[in-house]
């Protein structure tokens, strides 16, 4: 059965929970680290979700906030519904097939 995987970024979250509440905050932090990013760069990770993140950096921001990447990566998946097998057959719904009548009235 397929399945949907998502995630949600609670950077922003854990970081409020530890009163860190801007990016320059956050910068003296990395940079002690020997994370160098660009301000732009971690207010992209702040208050966007990113789509790939290397691992120093994940780690970093762990440290950082005393977090493991379980806090800052909630994930959640479901089950999709199961599609059709090929071949088989699925119910035939006349009623979409079908036209409408047109009802002609007398102008007048």
């Amino acid at each position: 059965m397929p399945r949907q995987i998502s995630y949600r970024w609670r950077l922003r979250e854990l970081m409020a929970a530890r009163g860190t509440f801007t990016v320059a905050e956050l910068l003296p932090h990395l940079s002690e680290r020997g994370i160098t990013l660009s301000s732009s760069q971690v207010h992209r990770l702040v208050s966007g979700i990113p789509e790939r993140l290397s691992l120093p950096v994940l780690a970093t921001l762990c440290d950082i906030l005393d977090c493991t990447p379980t806090d800052l990566i909630a994930t959640s998946a479901q089950n999709l519904p199961a599609l059709r097998a090929a071949g088989e057959e699925a119910p035939i719904n006349l009623a979409a097939r079908r036209p409408t009548r047109v009802r002609l009235t007398p102008e007048g």
